[in-house]
């Protein structure tokens, strides 16, 4: 699957999020409970993604949350193998699995996912680069420091934009040398991945510098974060609207593709930031 399907030039990508996890920040034990996954109902929530404008369904079974403990990869196969083979024969769309291991990801890809999301940007399991190149998978590398059980302790950046773009061009040059070719890599700063509010607004606010850097597609991901609760005082539930907002200041800003849990309302905002971003470029002319 070519970037020029996943990430095309000229639009900002929508990746719709679906965690089938129990204990994901926003949406832990909607499709799982003691028993496992809802696969109908997951399903049902993938399409739903895809019929509100998702390009792109990215199916996580591990929470990656501040503090998450760590499964066994088996038991994240689990969780997601039936739901991505299911929703790549029903859907359109592309599926993206969301995980840090490269048992996963195979099992995923065999099910006939096409991306694979690594928030870890290969820091975890330096062999997801090599399964990517072999698999012709489109890569999203994300920028984290340790994990997700120790990334919020001693957070520290003199310049948090020219230290992630630098740590993600280490995470690039390592696909590169595994025979990920540049068309399918995109990167990730890793928005609430050990960073506090001002690294993350300095990051959505500055993503434009950050694609300049590094050449490449730049994901956000701020959907429902804690640091947009820090800033509006709203409870996780209830930050969708916060959630449009970052997102269409990083697209006026110049990201390329935004990861969302609330869909539709992100593709009204990516518009509207769209038609802001081309009245300013046309005004510069």
């Amino acid at each position: 699957m070519e970037r020029a399907t996943v990430f095309p030039p000229g639009r900002v990508t929508i990746v719709g999020v679906l965690n089938l996890t129990p204990d994901s920040f926003s949406d832990g034990g909607r499709f799982v409970d003691r028993v496992g996954v809802d696969v109908r109902a997951a399903v049902g929530a993938g399409a739903a993604l895809a019929a509100a404008g998702a390009h792109v369904v990215d199916v996580g079974g591990e929470s990656t949350r501040p503090g998450a403990d760590e499964i066994s990869a088996g038991e994240e196969i689990d969780r997601t193998h039936r739901v991505v083979e299911a929703l790549s024969k029903e859907l359109a769309v592309p599926i993206s699995i969301d995980t840090r291991r490269a048992e996963v990801a195979e099992a995923a890809l065999d099910a006939g996912a096409s991306v694979v999301n690594d928030v870890s940007g290969l820091g975890h399991d330096p062999r997801l680069a090599e399964l990517a190149a072999r698999r012709g998978a489109t890569l999203i590398l994300g920028h984290m420091r340790g994990g997700p059980a120790t990334m919020q302790r001693d957070i520290s950046f003199a310049d948090v934009v020219a230290e992630v773009s630098d740590e993600l061009a280490a995470s690039v040059t390592r696909a590169a040398a595994a025979g990920v070719s540049r068309e399918r890599l995109c990167v990730d700063p890793g928005i609430g991945f050990g960073k506090l509010l001002p690294h993350n607004l300095a990051l959505l606010s500055r993503v434009g510098e950050l694609k300049e850097r590094l050449g490449l597609p730049v994901l956000v991901g701020p959907s429902r974060k804690s640091f947009l609760g820090e800033l509006t005082g709203d409870p996780v539930g209830d930050r969708d609207t916060a959630t449009h907002a970052a997102c269409a200041v990083s697209v006026f800003a110049g990201a390329d593709a935004i990861r969302v849990h609330d869909v539709g309302g992100a593709r009204r905002a990516v518009q509207v930031a769209l038609a802001l971003r081309e009245a300013a470029a046309e005004s510069s002319r």
